[in-house]
């Protein structure tokens, strides 16, 4: 079956009809309401330089549910010391441009310019945020990813010094489990994120979350400031 190629229409397939690695379209745009649109059916961006734009839903998911969160001692002893500063949306461009660096693990090129500008223009919007762990005035690691309804869509994170990029999580998903949060995306397995509790499921339960998230009103704007009511971590697991 041809892959099903996008025009300037904000349409896509069903997801059904995706190939067995999770490719549904190609072609399109990374306009604010596409991008939207993708995120609200499971579907998500992902290419590299000098290709055109490849559309994914992967079936099986992987996802990280708000209360299956795992930290571990050495994790509870980093954030109760207070070892980096959690923030969120403080310097949006500074993340993923973090993720954009090179990197031991995969998907560390597939960040362009053109996906740059798309998700700074979502976070302009209010759609995409950032969190960010410094270090001595300095970040030394964050994630960036997209919220709707109750859904946030995981998208990169980086890290430069040990446990950054944990800390950060760690600390995001308690905000998101405090306010609601259904399910956090997290796109396709990697062993880093398997450890801190993060499974996969399949497509269509995966879309049912989504489905049940989204009839929540998006806490769209800027999220600086929250984590200033998120409790700190004593007692794990």
């Amino acid at each position: 079956m041809p892959i099903f190629s996008i025009g300037e229409d904000i349409i896509f397939p069903p997801v059904k009809l995706a190939e067995p690695n999770g490719l549904i379209a190609v072609g399109g745009d990374l306009s604010v309401p596409r991008l939207i649109e993708a995120y609200r059916q499971g579907i998500f961006p992902w290419y590299s330089s000098g290709e055109p734009i490849l559309w994914w839903s992967p079936d099986p998911r992987f996802v990280l549910f708000p209360d299956e969160i795992y930290v571990s001692k050495t994790m509870r002893q980093v954030l109760n010391r207070g070892y980096f500063k959690i923030t969120c949306d403080e310097d949006f461009s500074a993340v993923i441009e973090g993720c954009r660096g090179p990197r031991k693990r995969e998907r560390g090129t597939w960040i362009t310019d053109e996906m740059k500008d798309a998700y700074l223009r979502l976070h302009q919007e209010g759609y995409a945020h950032s969190v960010e762990a410094w270090k001595d005035g300095e970040i030394v690691g964050g994630l960036y990813g997209v919220s709707l309804g109750r859904c946030f869509f995981g998208e990169s994170m980086f890290a430069r010094e040990s446990n950054a990029s944990k800390a950060a999580l760690i600390t995001f998903v308690r905000f998101l489990k405090t306010n609601g949060f259904v399910v956090v995306d997290c796109q396709v397995y990697t062993k880093h994120l398997e450890s801190l509790g993060a499974r996969l499921i399949s497509r269509d339960e995966f879309l049912t979350l989504v489905n049940e998230g989204l009839r929540y009103e998006t806490m769209r704007g800027s999220w600086r400031g929250l984590f200033s009511n998120t409790p700190s971590i004593v007692h794990s697991d």
